[in-house]
């Protein structure tokens, strides 16, 4: 099984200590994200863990403890998601400068093929243009040469939640490009952010999006080739749970969606920033399971002895 710590929310970032200790125990607790009542017990044993990838925009408060993730045996890699936003895209996020030097320190720790760039997604605005973006790419692409192997790319998806909060920049002046694959100029770009990149020694893939017109290939996030390269042979069965677009290979999250703090106004996994803060706040670093507001609510199962509940409560 191959653990996905996450989609949904950044672990590395705001939750790393309950990471740590869940991987010391050997569980975690998932509640259903569509049937919060129904919970699931994940084995975080080593015996039942093919690899670990992690998902975040700041893994700094990882960097002190990486053997911790590496000592069990099962490989680990990051995508490690670094752009050059405005604040009112990304206002939660530390500064570039930071996010840079801990890109490096984590590459330099665990091998550049184990951090993987994302620079996605790309979102079109009238201050976050295409000439912004191929600036922006071209400073990147230079800073973190030699410090990944490959770099992933998308452009934005309006889910609702997406096109709610986008949606609110016309207050502030700011105009959303809702069709940038009609526009040539999105093409021309993406094409000369692969070519960029491959003289980088950087290949370049899409997510879940068909970038194919650019000559970018589609990839596989949950890559079952990288963990064969990193000596763990895993199936390629694509994950069923996933879009349609989508090639990763089965892997159990265990994050929640709503409690991720940086507050990027594309983010699908986070319905108000005010809600996610408030989580994070009830949050306990103990705990099986990531968020529980009132575990008293919860299904008799869900602290059930046999399922490992914690000491003196939780």
């Amino acid at each position: 099984m191959i653990i996905s710590a996450s989609r949904r929310t950044d672990i590395p970032a705001f939750y790393s200590d309950w990471l740590r200790e869940r991987l010391r125990r050997g569980f975690c607790l998932v509640p259903n994200p569509f049937n919060p009542r129904q919970v699931a017990r994940v084995s975080l044993r080593p015996a039942d863990v093919d690899a670990l990838v992690l998902w975040s925009k700041n893994p700094r408060p990882l960097l002190d403890h990486l053997e911790e993730l590496v000592a069990p045996g099962y490989p680990c890699y990051f995508q490690f998601t670094l752009n050059d936003y405005p604040r009112w895209l990304e206002p939660g996020v530390p500064a570039l400068a930071e996010r840079l030097e801990t890109f490096r320190r984590l590459a330099r720790h665990l091998g550049p093929e184990r951090v993987v760039w994302r620079y996605d997604p790309l979102v079109f605005t009238s201050v976050t243009t295409h000439a912004y973006h191929r600036q922006a790419f071209r400073r990147l692409v230079d800073a973190l040469a030699g410090h990944s192997r490959r770099v992933v790319v998308s452009i934005v998806d309006f889910y609702r939640k997406t096109e709610r909060r986008l949606g609110q920049l016309a207050g502030q002046g700011i105009g959303v490009e809702r069709r940038p694959r009609d526009n040539p100029l999105t093409w021309e770009l993406l094409e000369e952010m692969r070519v960029l990149a491959a003289g980088r020694d950087l290949e370049m893939f899409s997510c879940a999006d068909d970038l194919s017109r650019a000559g970018i290939p589609a990839g596989a996030c949950i890559d079952a080739e990288l963990l064969g390269r990193l000596g763990r042979q895993v199936s390629a069965r694509k994950d069923p749970g996933q879009r349609p677009t989508c090639r990763c290979a089965v892997s159990r999250d265990i994050g929640m969606t709503d409690t991720c703090r940086h507050g990027c106004r594309y983010c699908y996994a986070t319905r108000d920033p005010a809600l996610a803060a408030r989580r994070h706040s009830q949050h306990r670093p103990r705990a099986p399971v990531l968020w529980q507001a009132s575990p008293a609510g919860w299904p008799a199962a869900a602290s059930d002895a046999r399922l490992g509940d914690e000491p003196g409560g939780w």
